[in-house]
């Protein structure tokens, strides 16, 4: 099986878990050792890497030295657990990884990990013992934000050290981010890494697995990846976006599992006891199971346990968020459709047309390129598609006489290729939308060659750093075709690549029912637009650019990724642009547009913030002085920042609206700018 997609977040397990098919737990414990499935996973990919991946590179030592690294920082990010000695011995086995992944034997990622829990299990010690150990505040030191500017310790005496003012930042962030100090702070951190601790032994063989193949994958570029099973079925639920279960969002925080959100129309809105915040900390099956202790449990194995069939019981225990008395919710498990991911409509009035009604501005929330592939394959009648939602609101839109067409795509990271070429077609009325070059140079040129138009009125399309692959194969050709407008960010995301999964077992075994290995993601083509540049690297450029703090964020873009490939271009495809945007009207509108956010509060704050935030990722350290820490705080938390906008990003399981913001609010005001030139045009 090979699928065809471009997303630019579906490397690794995938955003927060929702609850879906399988009812089996791995046993805890650490990872045994490798087993026989592991050996034929492990000569799978080093077979298909250097064969199929778009640059050929060998599985050699270059690509050894850098799955080293990369397996390392996997595990160790901030550089708290290893010893310099552990890192330098890895680093000279590093040589034998392609050799001995071509033999399918991954011994090594044992290896390290053994030596990983090891030291965790004595840095966690040291951690709980300098918790408890009397710190003094007042005193003017500092730690090093950036671990890219650390070595790893050399010795216990250096470890002591980087943790003392490690539990020093932790306790000042308890203080100003929860306002928990004393005995709570420190019962808090106890709890935080004791639970991390039995985390990290609780790692099974398939997840260790995944961590050190995709080390040696992502060697290649940063989309290349190896998903294990369970990987593999949460990306089919978030293509399809439709899953059975309870229907709700669970997270991880300090050895409980937390509910942290509701899925409208789910079993448990319906039900109605279950709330946001309450703490999970049993799972029974059917109406008599036993319920299971689920604290301190992984909770990949905690979902294991509640997802299940449509029609069958799961028992939560819950601790409810008011305080209450610890409760048992019986649930009967139902199909739920993720209906945070599909694309959402609403219609907007204003301004004034020259008749004197007001103007109505069609607004499309578009998260993902999603397509039900299994149902695409089989055939099945009304599959979910992005096209087909997509055209259904545009044709609401046209029956309620909108006037304007606004396309968001600033949350969405990509996803189907065809979709993204098929979804492009309803805006253009025929030709080239995306052009694909393999491995061998050879140039594949994807047509749209629907000539009906689902819309052929005025567009503006709003992206950020987060619109990535299949969202600027979209913004790309709207720009090229000069169909309607790029505002946003300064450019897109920069991922110009595609990608295609190889279902392991059905590479291996050719059986319609074989065994359960995985899949390889794997980088095989680099697409162009029409006008032949990549967005590899470089992105599409905004025509309007409106001040974001997603524009500087660090980590966002391709270009800040390791092993990133490079830009390209190719020639230009024979495409017919429609001229409906010239740039005299840029330059008009953005020029109206820089008045307006000059005068405007909101824009005025995100500005200062935005310098605020920059000042401070250019400091280097952070103080432990706690007049200086909260202090800077005050100003502007980088790291929180940075945080709030990934959670943003990837919330999910609230059905939310299109709600109108100061930011949405410009981009209309950017529209009715277009809309009104384009009358005056007409009359000159």
């Amino acid at each position: 099986m090979s699928r065809f997609f471009t997303s630019r977040l579906s490397a690794g397990p995938i955003r927060a878990v929702l609850l879906s098919l399988v009812v089996t737990i791995p046993a805890c414990g650490d990872p045994a050792g490798p087993r026989t499935q592991d050996r034929h996973i492990a000569q799978s990919v080093a077979l298909l890497l250097p064969r199929q991946h778009l640059s050929r590179h060998p599985l050699d030592a270059e690509i050894s030295q850098r799955a080293m690294g990369l397996f390392l920082k996997s595990l160790d990010p901030m550089k708290l657990y290893f010893y310099q000695s552990d890192v330098d011995r890895f680093t000279e086995q590093a040589g034998r990884i392609a050799e001995s992944v071509q033999k399918g034997d991954v011994s090594l990622a044992y290896e390290v990990f053994n030596v990983y829990l090891q030291r965790m299990d004595e840095r966690v010690s040291l951690a709980l013992e300098l918790i408890r150990q009397p710190h003094d505040f007042t005193v003017d030191e500092e730690i090093i934000r950036d671990p890219d500017l650390l070595s790893y310790p050399k010795d216990a005496v250096e470890v002591r050290d980087r943790w003392r003012k490690r539990i020093k930042l932790d306790l000042l962030v308890l203080k100003s981010d929860k306002q928990l100090e004393g005995q709570a702070a420190v019962e808090k951190l106890e709890k935080r890494y004791t639970s991390f601790a039995k985390r990290m032994h609780q790692t099974d063989e398939d997840e260790l697995l995944e961590i050190y193949l995709t080390a040696i994958c992502e060697s290649y570029d940063p989309h290349t990846s190896y998903m294990s099973p369970e990987t593999l079925d949460n990306f089919d639920i978030t293509m399809k976006l439709e899953l059975e279960g309870i229907g709700a969002a669970l997270q991880s925080e300090d050895g409980y599992t937390i509910v942290k959100s509701i899925i409208p129309g789910g079993a448990a809105a319906k039900d109605g006891r279950l709330k946001v915040e309450d703490k999970v900390v049993g799972v029974g099956q059917g109406e008599s199971g036993e319920i299971v202790d689920v604290v301190d449990m992984k909770l990949s194995d905690v979902v294991q346990l509640i997802r299940g069939k449509r029609g069958t019981v799961v028992r939560l225990e819950v601790l409810p968020a008011d305080g209450g008395p610890r409760q048992v919710y019986a649930i009967t498990r139902e199909r739920i459709e993720l209906k945070d991911s599909e694309a959402k409509g609403r219609v907007f009035e204003q301004g004034n047309r020259p008749d004197g009604k007001p103007y109505r501005i069609g607004v499309i929330d578009l998260p993902s390129f999603y397509m039900d592939m299994s149902g695409a394959r089989l055939a099945v009648p009304e599959f979910r598609s992005t096209t087909r939602d997509v055209r259904r609101i545009l044709d609401d839109f046209n029956r309620q006489g909108v006037d304007a067409v606004i396309l968001d795509l600033r949350k969405n990271g990509g996803g189907s290729l065809q979709e993204a070429i098929n979804l492009s077609g309803l805006f253009i009325p025929s030709g080239p939308v995306v052009q694909v070059k393999d491995a061998m140079g050879r140039v594949s040129v994807y047509d749209d060659e629907d000539t009906s138009l689902a819309w052929s009125g005025p567009l503006i399309v709003v992206i950020s750093k987060f619109s990535a692959s299949a969202s600027e194969i979209l913004a790309g050709v709207i720009q090229d075709y000069k169909r309607g407008l790029i505002v946003g960010d300064a450019s897109t995301h920069g991922k110009g690549t595609v990608q295609s999964l190889m279902d392991l077992g059905q590479q291996l075994f050719r059986l319609p029912n074989a065994p359960k290995l995985g899949a390889l993601k794997i980088t095989i083509q680099q697409f162009y637009r029409p006008d032949g540049d990549s967005t590899q690297n470089r992105g599409v450029p905004s025509d309007v650019t409106l001040p974001s703090i997603t524009d500087h964020l660090e980590g966002i873009a391709e270009s800040d990724l390791e092993y990133a490939l490079p830009f390209d271009r190719i020639e230009p495809a024979d495409y017919k642009p429609s001229g409906d945007v010239d740039p005299s009207v840029i330059d008009y509108l953005k020029a109206r547009s820089a008045e307006r956010v000059a005068a405007s509060s909101d824009f005025q704050k995100v500005e200062q913030d935005i310098e605020r935030y920059l000042a401070q990722r250019a400091r280097k350290t952070i103080p432990l002085n706690e007049e200086k820490f909260l202090a800077q705080i005050k100003e502007l938390d980088a790291d929180k920042t940075e945080r709030s906008q990934f959670e943003k990003l990837n919330s999910q399981g609230e059905e939310s609206g299109i709600e109108r913001d100061y930011y949405l609010d410009e981009v209309i005001n950017i529209m009715l700018d277009y809309l009104q030139y384009r009358v005056v045009a007409r009359t000159r």
